[in-house]
């Protein structure tokens, strides 16, 4: 009896105790389910604050075609108060003299210097007359020493005209007569003439006190007789008039070049009698090209967010260049990173923990973004590498990865858009923008720029949107052409444009 009371005693205890373990179990169970919930819902709560802060992106990005109209039209206003008076607009409207562009009938053998960064260029073109074109063209590349960014102007200048010296030493046969060379200078300065202008200040990384308010023509000049090279420097020119001088030389239907590149501006071919605060005689072509230099353009109209506020609030130039802020490669990397930075703080989008690289200015170049932005791989196995090897981030979903692209698309298409609304305020002011101009008409705007030559997303866009705002019958005589490395060739074109008219 004990024996089969113990097996029962046993028994009960043993039914006792898997009641505990099975409550316990159930109760554990319970437990992980309103974890697992909890997270389920905290993850969805998490994406659906993300999604949020991406549909507020696009709301604050949006540029429907009534609003590029009136960017456009503050465009047009800025630019006749600009042409007014000096400091009339947010729009230098420069006076470049430049009066008489490249015809293509050109000929002989000119040089010119682009100098825009941390490395300069020499170029030697060979101009073969009305049927010849460019017979040839030559250029090296030099990279400038650090501690001459920062020194005197005449070792700066001198550094220059001493390769100048080596790339004219490699010549055929000398010309017969003195050697003509046009200047890019792409730092801001106000022009005098043709071939003269003084250095307002320096940017680019260079500080060389001793240099501004110096005329930059004078010395370089005082710098090639130094070296004993017999060369004048016969036009002083940026690299956007560089660039429309390159197109006119190709198309004489040029009418504005544009350069959306690490910045952007535009220059366009002006009346000479419609520039009221021209104060000298009439150009007898009737025409000077203005540098507008329209980064610098600002309006209430812009569509502008949060992270421009915050871009613009930590750039070196707070306040000023807004309009190339939101439009050119130096800055669209950045307002991605900065909205996928509100996102992972906000919405814990690639983590609980914020990737330290995305709160690091530039860290995600536009190059990068545009990389992203075209990954047309089922899995968007670009979007995923970028992500990782610049930003740190690893295992992104596809569905994280497709809303990285989602607003590279905005940021780009933002950009893209202003940017064609811009050229469409020049054709407005030019009376472009109707079919009044003559049956037949062709009316080019030549473009350059890496952004413009590299982002083909981008690049689509801005040629979509402007057709989109001109209208199908008009934009059938509005070609934008890729005129590449204008702004060398262009210098050295109009050093010869302007020499047949200097002598």
């Amino acid at each position: 009896m004990s024996m089969i009371q113990g097996e029962r005693v046993v028994g009960c205890a043993g039914l006792k105790m898997r009641k505990v373990v099975v409550g316990a179990a159930v109760i554990g169970a319970a437990a992980v389910a309103a974890v697992v919930v909890h997270r389920h819902v905290s993850k969805s709560r998490r994406w659906g604050r993300a999604m949020e802060i991406v549909k507020e992106l696009e709301e604050k990005c949006a540029t429907p075609t009534w609003k590029l109209k009136l960017v456009a039209d503050a465009m047009t206003v800025e630019m006749h108060a600009g042409l007014a008076s000096e400091g009339g607009s947010k729009l230098k409207m420069l006076i470049t003299y430049v009066d008489n562009l490249p015809t293509g009938n050109e000929e002989g053998l000119y040089y010119a210097l682009d100098l825009g960064g941390t490395n300069f260029r020499v170029l030697r073109v060979h101009l073969g007359g009305k049927d010849g074109g460019i017979i040839s063209q030559e250029f090296t590349e030099v990279s400038i020493p650090p501690n001459l960014m920062v020194g005197t102007s005449d070792a700066l200048f001198d550094y220059i005209a001493a390769e100048l010296v080596k790339f004219v030493d490699q010549e055929n046969e000398p010309p017969a007569r003195q050697r003509e060379l046009g200047f890019t200078f792409s730092f801001p300065v106000m022009q005098t003439s043709i071939s003269s202008g003084n250095l307002i200040k320096w940017t680019k990384g260079f500080s060389i006190e001793d240099a501004v308010g110096q005329d930059v023509v004078a010395e370089l000049t005082k710098a090639i007789k130094r070296q004993g090279l017999d060369m004048r420097v016969t036009a002083l020119v940026n690299d956007t008039v560089g660039t429309l001088a390159g197109g006119r030389y190709a198309n004489s239907s040029v009418i504005a070049a544009i350069i959306l590149g690490t910045g952007t501006n535009a220059a366009y071919v002006e009346r000479a009698q419609a520039i009221p605060k021209w104060h000298g005689p009439l150009p007898t072509s009737g025409e000077m090209v203005i540098n507008m230099e329209w980064g610098n353009f600002r309006s209430s109209h812009l569509p502008v967010t949060e992270y421009d506020f915050a871009l613009d609030a930590e750039s070196l130039n707070p306040g000023e260049q807004i309009f190339e802020k939101l439009i050119s490669g130096m800055y669209l990397g950045d307002i991605v990173r900065r909205v996928l930075c509100k996102m992972a703080e906000e919405a814990c989008f690639f983590g609980d923990d914020v990737p330290p690289k995305l709160r690091v200015p530039f860290m995600l170049r536009t190059p990068d973004m545009s990389a992203m932005h075209h990954d047309s791989s089922a899995d968007l196995n670009v979007v995923g590498s970028k992500l990782k090897n610049i930003l740190e981030i690893s295992d992104t979903s596809l569905e994280v990865r497709k809303v990285v692209v989602e607003i590279c698309n905005i940021v780009a298409t933002r950009g893209a858009r202003l940017s064609a609304a811009g050229i469409f305020g020049i054709l407005q002011k030019l009376g472009k923008d109707t079919m009044s101009n003559g049956e037949g008409q062709k009316n080019v705007i030549a473009m350059d720029g890496g952004l413009y030559e590299h982002y083909t997303e981008y690049s689509k866009c801005l040629e979509n949107t402007l057709r989109e705002l001109v209208g199908e019958e008009v934009s059938e005589s509005i070609i934008i052409e890729h005129s590449n490395d204008g702004s060398g060739i262009g210098a050295a074109l109009l050093a010869a444009s302007h020499s047949q008219v200097d002598g």
